[in-house]
């Protein structure tokens, strides 16, 4: 269910209010729609909705468990040899079912959360460094998420109008 963000409040809050508003718009936009329908390019790209949410699921857990949180690689993203196979998520949504690619995305929102709720606040470093040898802070990894998942509601958006016509929020 979205929610608008708050207009006032603690930073933590409004950032996390942001990203779950985004993360429903994205979701909002899958809704109702078959595996052929998600699995369904705009021309000339090959970018589906069902490879959106399943890219939305890795960037989650990468972004919040892996680099800042320190925690394994988890199911179903261990052991995929990215080298070999960077476009993984993308490729492999049209193989799942609707309901799973929500489900996952969901999840690891869920588990996102978690780790944002264990934080000591939004200076917290990452575990993981930047290439530069840099930690980044909570706060950044917030704001990142906000914005990628943000561009990718918006590539939705376009989608799910080729789809079948349904426009809006």
């Amino acid at each position: 269910m979205r929610i608008e963000p708050s207009p006032s409040g603690p930073e933590l809050a409004q950032l996390a209010a942001f990203l779950d508003f985004q993360r429903e718009t994205v979701l909002l936009k899958t809704e109702g729609l078959s595996a052929e329908q998600l699995a369904q390019p705009l021309a000339p790209s090959s970018l589906t909705l069902g490879g959106l949410l399943n890219h939305l699921a890795l960037v989650e857990d990468s972004w919040f468990r892996v680099r800042f949180a320190g925690l394994p690689d988890d199911e179903p993203w261990a052991g995929i040899d990215w080298d070999a196979d960077p476009d993984h998520e993308f490729r492999t949504a049209a193989e799942l079912a609707p309901d799973e690619l929500r489900r996952r995305y969901r999840e690891t929102c869920a588990r996102s959360r978690e780790v944002v709720t264990a934080a000591d606040s939004l200076d917290q470093l990452s575990v993981a460094k930047q290439r530069n040898g840099e930690h980044f802070d909570l706060r950044w990894v917030l704001l990142h998420l906000i914005e990628e998942t943000a561009r990718h509601a918006g590539h939705a958006d376009l989608l799910r109008e080729a789809v079948d016509g349904t426009v809006g929020e």
